[in-house]
């Protein structure tokens, strides 16, 4: 039932133990071994909210001609966009500059925007990015940060057959990729331990009306066996928490804060322009200069490019103060739990990757804020 955790990061967990559940600690936190971390209402700083791009067939990795402009659309990886980031970008990349194109426009800032850029750039290119945010205020600036390459990728009977091969080479290389930016100033990229929690497992079966309504996600972990560090069950004296079961395994992390910036400020550096600009329909895109535009605008194509294909998938994002010492995270009753320089990331992730399916809601819930943090914190009492 655990299998595949190494793979697949913290947010792959939902649908691996959507059946199990736990009980309450059997005994008290080992402080000796680990530093607690400090689950508490007064230390929330801020709350922020995401919307993941879902689409059932998988990103949207092709061209459209516009007019007489090539449009290259790298969009909808759902909860992947960071884990597949600069894999899905290399492909993009190749498409734009087919037919030895020097000049091009891409279309948003955040995970796919920047790296697309990037490597546009690296490649010769004159790239500008046209974008409304900036970064820090894209939704990509308010993902979890971890490793996560199938993280609501697609649904498994909607994809082409092609696609798993075609998401095996884009997490392969974005992992790599990252690799070159760990242990870099201000920690971009780390790898952090991350330990899975539970007493005992209940299976749940679902109802009928919950399979009708269900998606079965593509889940595609087992094509990276090997990639990253295996998980191990952790004996009992080795075991600092108060549950009778523990895991512990490593898993890539991105430091948004740092890495967007970072990337930011290596296009700039490298030549890279970007312009503040804003896009209603696709007819705004006629008016730039360049006769190649990739489009990264996420879950904004489902407006700009009418694309109702994309599902919202909300997920939400309670920050506590930091807490340097802290350099490992968690999984416990459906929540994550995660050590970023900004702060500690608490996010209820539900018994499945249906949990925020279909709501478009970005407004920022307390209650659900207060529940997460609630449901973790005594392990630390």
């Amino acid at each position: 039932m655990m299998m595949g955790l190494g793979s697949l990061g913290a947010m792959g967990l939902a649908g691996t133990l959507a059946t199990c559940t736990t009980v309450g600690p059997t005994k008290g936190f080992d402080a000796s071994k680990l530093p607690p971390l400090r689950l508490r209402m007064s230390r929330l700083d801020h709350i922020t909210v995401c919307l993941r791009p879902f689409r059932a067939a998988g990103p949207r990795l092709e061209i459209e001609m516009l007019g007489d402009k090539r449009v290259v659309h790298n969009y909808g990886h759902g909860g992947s966009g960071w884990s597949l980031a600069w894999g899905s970008s290399a492909i993009a990349a190749g498409m734009a500059l087919d037919g030895g194109t020097q000049d091009v426009a891409v279309i948003g800032c955040g995970a796919l925007g920047l790296t697309s850029a990037l490597l546009l750039r690296r490649a010769g290119a004159r790239v500008t990015i046209y974008a409304k945010e900036r970064l820090p205020m894209t939704r990509s600036a308010r993902a979890t940060g971890t490793w996560s390459p199938d993280s609501r990728i697609a649904a498994a009977d909607r994809v082409a057959p092609s696609f798993p091969a075609q998401w095996e080479e884009m997490a392969r290389t974005s992992y790599a990729t990252y690799q070159n930016y760990i242990g870099q100033p201000g920690d971009p990229v780390a790898m952090s331990d991350r330990y899975v929690l539970f007493n005992d497992e209940v299976h749940v079966p679902p109802t009928d009306e919950a399979a009708a309504e269900e998606v079965r996600f593509a889940s595609y972990g087992r094509l990276l066996a090997g990639l990253t560090p295996s998980y191990r069950e952790l004996p009992a004296d080795e075991n600092p928490f108060p549950v009778a079961h523990a895991r512990v395994g490593q898993s890539m992390q991105f430091n948004i804060a740092a890495l967007g910036q970072r990337l930011m400020n290596d296009f700039q550096r490298e030549g890279g322009r970007i312009v503040d600009r804003s896009f209603n329909t696709p007819a705004d895109l006629m008016q730039l200069r360049e006769p190649v535009i990739v489009n990264c605008t996420g879950y904004g194509a489902r407006a700009l490019w009418n694309d109702y294909s994309i599902v919202p998938v909300r997920g939400q994002i309670a920050w506590l103060a930091p807490q340097p010492e802290v350099r490992y995270g968690l999984y416990y009753r459906h929540v994550v739990v995660l050590p970023h320089p900004e702060g500690i990331v608490v996010q209820e992730i539900g018994m499945s990757d249906m949990y925020g399916y279909g709501n478009s809601d970005e407004t920022p819930d307390r209650l659900e804020a207060e529940t997460a943090i609630g449901a973790v914190a005594p392990l630390f009492r």
